[in-house]
């Protein structure tokens, strides 16, 4: 490497050719983005998820000045409840406004990943791994319409490696600090993205000049950029007073959940999302197959390995945590995944076009990038451009009551006032947030009290006494299976002690989920005397006279 080399990676072609780039090549980067969005404008409406209504509900409170974990409780690092409270202020608080601001991350990583792929590649690698980035994130089987962590986890991990790879051996400490900061960054939005700090070591223990007391120095100063976000984070909770609470939910219970699945299941998760994900995209997965392939037979793609090879490593590892590989952790590999692409597309340009003219090199990297990306998208055709944001949150997400959760929402919210409280029985926060009014209890999720932690029955009975505390005015209860997750084992306590709740308040409402195209929605004295069809239903209890008491507090 040279003096100028970024550190611990080359810039190959990238350097030279990108001073002489013309402006053709930002003009195919903009078609790539047109397209891309074009095609989320038509999913802007799909329902939330329950992980996006986690995100919006904890983005409210915020909003309303409640840090997490003081009201609602979950494992996962406040970063995304961050970004989220962030669209929600400026975009508006509707799942249109949560999908613009997917559409705009996801437009921004497509960017970064031309950038860095550039740097690393080379101009015709760049676009072609810009594309495939793309063209993945836009599949089903990643559940493209939903604004899961791991979309805002790619940036700052995008900005880290290109502030390295931008950056000279001679770099400056503040540099090699902000650098860890983002991949800090990554961490606070879900902990898993902190694995991408290993690339940021590995570039620098390698890039650095051969001096040991500089290497330390190096290092030592991007471990604590790395730092700074969580301890910045661990600080501002100290002062709000919810660290205690903090802890336990992202260390000590985040611990049990991190370490559930056994080596068996976990290959049983994998083998199940690979079966999802990959036929619709195993052309494109041969694209970067052949990537890696490269490293065998061309010295040019061999050179360029080492930094992909790392991010690959950090990608698989983080897709990897928990062993739970739910489709969506995929996303992570995704950047190592196009950058590979990137690599097949240069080096067999290069090979097949060596003596051709620059039109003929731009047609054969065109053709070997376009058709298997083109590929995917027309596999995914039918909910990429025909189906409705209904039917795709259908076809996403089976039998899961979130279209449902839009009207329950609806109900509640024109029927209560902002102070009132509510209280879901069941795992959809989705409702709290499209009721716009605040939960009795701090568990937006009932799946930690099904699970075989040794923290289960005492969940249960804090969820138990904050809902009786509070005396909400309504109660949602969710017989739904994949809202409880209940396994063999599961202590049962909530169910009986609901049981006997319920005798305080009286049926309302009714929603019985009858097949994928046909839902009952039955309110007020019908709801009362409806007995459901199916063992896929939700129903709202109002509080017996609380009706009569809001009526007489109006102005």
């Amino acid at each position: 490497m040279s003096g100028t080399d970024a550190v611990g990676v080359t810039g190959g072609a990238g350097g030279a050719e990108s001073r002489r780039e013309s402006w053709w090549v930002w003009i195919v980067v903009a078609l790539i983005l047109g397209a891309v969005a074009m095609i989320r404008v038509r999913l802007l409406d799909v329902p939330l998820n329950r992980d996006e209504g986690e995100y919006a509900y904890f983005g409210q409170l915020l909003l309303q000045g409640i840090p997490p974990y003081a009201s609602a409780y979950n494992f996962k690092l406040p970063g995304i409840y961050v970004a989220y409270a962030a669209i929600l202020a400026v975009l508006g608080q509707t799942p249109a406004a949560i999908h613009v601001g997917l559409l705009i991350v996801n437009a921004v990583s497509i960017v970064l990943m031309f950038l860095v792929a550039r740097r690393l590649i080379g101009t015709l690698g760049g676009l072609a791994s810009s594309a495939t980035y793309a063209a993945l994130t836009l599949s089903p089987r990643l559940f493209s319409p939903s604004a899961y962590a791991e979309h805002f986890v790619v940036v700052p991990v995008l900005l880290g490696v290109l502030v390295l790879t931008r950056t000279s051996r001679r770099a400056r400490l503040i540099t090699l600090f902000g650098a860890g900061a983002l991949f800090g960054a990554a961490f606070l939005v879900k902990q898993s993205g902190g694995v991408f700090a290993l690339f940021g070591l590995v570039s620098i223990l390698v890039g650095v000049q051969n001096d040991r007391r500089r290497k330390t120095i190096a290092a030592g100063v991007f471990v604590a950029g790395t730092l700074a976000p969580y301890a910045a984070l661990c600080l501002v909770m100290l002062f709000t007073g919810a660290f205690g609470a903090f802890w336990f939910w992202t260390v000590t219970y985040a611990y049990y959940y991190g370490t559930g699945e056994s080596v068996a299941r976990g290959a049983g998760n994998l083998w199940a999302a690979l079966g999802s994900i990959l036929p619709t995209c195993y052309l494109a997965a041969a694209l970067s197959a052949l990537g890696v392939s490269a490293v065998v037979w061309d010295r040019a793609a061999r050179a360029r390995f080492t930094p992909i090879g790392v991010l690959l490593l950090c990608g698989v590892i983080a897709t990897s945590a928990g062993l739970y590989f739910r489709n969506q952790y995929f996303i992570l590999v995704l950047p190592a995944v196009a950058l590979l692409a990137g690599v097949a597309v240069d080096t067999v340009t290069r090979h097949l076009a060596a003596d051709g003219s620059p039109v003929k090199r731009a047609a054969v990297a065109t053709a070997l990038a376009a058709i298997p990306l083109l590929h995917l998208i027309y596999l995914e055709r039918a909910i990429l451009f025909t189906a409705t944001p209904l039917q795709v949150g259908r076809a996403l997400y089976g039998m899961n009551p979130f279209p449902e959760a839009i009207e329950i929402g609806r109900y509640l919210r024109d029927r209560t006032s902002a102070g009132d409280r509510i209280a879901i029985v069941g795992s959809e926060p989705e409702i709290y947030f499209y009721s716009q009014r605040r939960g009795a209890t701090g568990y937006v999720y009932t799946y930690p009290l099904m699970e075989p932690q040794p923290y289960a029955v005492s969940m249960q009975r804090e969820m138990i006494r904050e809902i009786e505390a509070v005396e909400p005015r309504f109660v949602v209860f969710v017989r739904v299976w994949s809202s409880w997750l209940v396994r063999p084992e599961s202590d049962q306590t909530i169910f009986r002690w609901f049981d006997e709740y319920q005798k305080r308040f009286q049926r309302v409402g009714v929603v019985d989920m009858l097949s994928p195209g046909q839902t009952r929605y039955l309110w007020g004295e019908a709801a009362a005397a409806y007995a459901p069809v199916t063992d896929r239903w939700i129903a709202v209890y109002e509080r017996r006279g609380a009706a009569a008491a809001h009526e007489r507090t109006r102005p």
